[in-house]
């Protein structure tokens, strides 16, 4: 039989595990975002000083125009390419906290049904019904978060699949 103290301190190791896994993977989310927002202010300097440079030597209205279109249609490809990497730095972080939250949960969920068995075993004659509703609300709770689960992951696909398809439809409109 595990005592308080020790469960006491299996609780609080993994609590600190998982802090610190929260920890490095908001710091590594963020490096990337300012990694990905350093190269896109630098890229779109860089640009913007070529278009300069460009417009300075045009010498008709027909030479600003098309170097105006070309300025722009840059500028678009540019800002899409981001969105679509902030999108993926976005959701690689919400699938890694998904992820860190359904461990954890299931920790608990072990930790409480083991604290359940432990309980029904030593508990006294007639307390059945008492042991069984708490089963039973387990159960129910774990099949709630399943659920939950199940259709957070289906909004995420969801979601990922449209976001695809809207940035692979992009560039074939900008062909026509």
């Amino acid at each position: 039989m595990v005592n308080i103290a020790e469960q006491m301190t299996e609780l609080n190791n993994a609590a600190v595990l998982s802090a610190a896994r929260l920890s490095k993977l908001s710091i590594d989310s963020a490096e990337r975002l300012l990694a990905l927002q350093l190269g896109f202010a630098k890229s779109a300097l860089g640009d913007a000083t070529r278009t300069a440079r460009a417009a300075t030597g045009t010498q008709d209205v027909q030479q600003l125009l098309a170097l105006r279109t070309k300025a722009a249609e840059t500028a678009m490809s540019q800002w899409l390419e981001y969105a679509r990497s902030l999108y993926e730095v976005a959701s690689d972080a919400q699938a890694e906290l998904s992820k860190l939250a359904e461990e954890r949960l299931a920790d608990v969920q072990r930790s409480v049904t083991e604290n359940v068995e432990q309980a029904a075993r030593s508990a006294p004659a007639g307390s059945d019904v008492a042991v069984a509703a708490m089963k039973s609300s387990l159960a129910a709770a774990t099949a709630a978060f399943d659920s939950f689960t199940k259709a957070a992951r289906h909004a995420a696909s969801f979601t990922d699949a449209s976001v695809k398809a809207a940035a692979s439809a992009a560039p074939k409109a900008r062909r026509r």
